[in-house]
């Protein structure tokens, strides 16, 4: 079998035809943590996840990223692109997300709500005249660092176009939030039944 017919029906196997979507909740109710020991373990989370905080408001339990680049097949380290889907489309175009956490107390009860949202870039492909400017359609590079040249119209047109929601790396950021703070919540119930 050909690479050019196994690479796609690999890709149609992992990504699932019209398979049903789970609803993944995007909200997380926190009993018995105040809103501060919250918001330190959402910027911790967020920062292990390798997230740039661009805006961080403790007064109005308020949290922003900036746009963080997909994680490519190689950074094995990285934990944002959730799902073979995403990791797929993370590896096939140029992928960016960004976080946002909103806490709110409510009595006793702490909410986190988390919304990530998706971007692809759209690059528009440059038009040549004729076969001798083919040439043109390449960028120049070397054996060990790609370039890309773009040209004044392509700058001007390119773009990045929103995708929606990531649900499943929402719910991967709220339980991962909800396991800091079960530990922290632990922790201090073992520290109190020992006085």
């Amino acid at each position: 079998m050909c690479l050019y017919t196994f690479v796609p029906l690999c890709l149609i196997f992992f990504t699932g035809c019209g398979q049903q979507q789970k609803q993944i909740t995007t909200q997380m109710p926190v009993q018995d943590m105040q809103k501060t020991q919250t918001m330190k373990a959402a910027e911790d989370v967020l920062t292990q996840m390798h997230f740039t905080i661009e805006k961080l408001d403790y007064e109005n339990g308020y949290i922003r990223t900036r746009p963080l680049a997909g994680a490519q097949f190689f950074e094995f380290w990285r934990s944002d692109n959730v799902g073979t889907e995403n990791w797929i489309q993370a590896n096939i175009h140029s992928i960016r997300r960004t976080v946002e956490l909103y806490i709110n107390q409510n009595d006793e009860n702490i909410n986190i709500d988390c919304d990530v949202q998706t971007q692809r870039l759209s690059l528009p492909s440059r038009e040549i005249p004729g076969s001798a400017q083919a040439y043109q359609l390449f960028s120049r590079s070397s054996m060990f660092m790609q370039t890309l040249q773009l040209y004044p119209e392509q700058q001007r047109n390119m773009a990045w176009i929103n995708l929606g929601k990531d649900s499943k790396l929402e719910a991967e950021i709220l339980k991962r939030i909800s396991s800091i703070i079960t530990k922290e919540s632990n922790k201090e119930k073992s520290t109190r039944n020992e006085l």
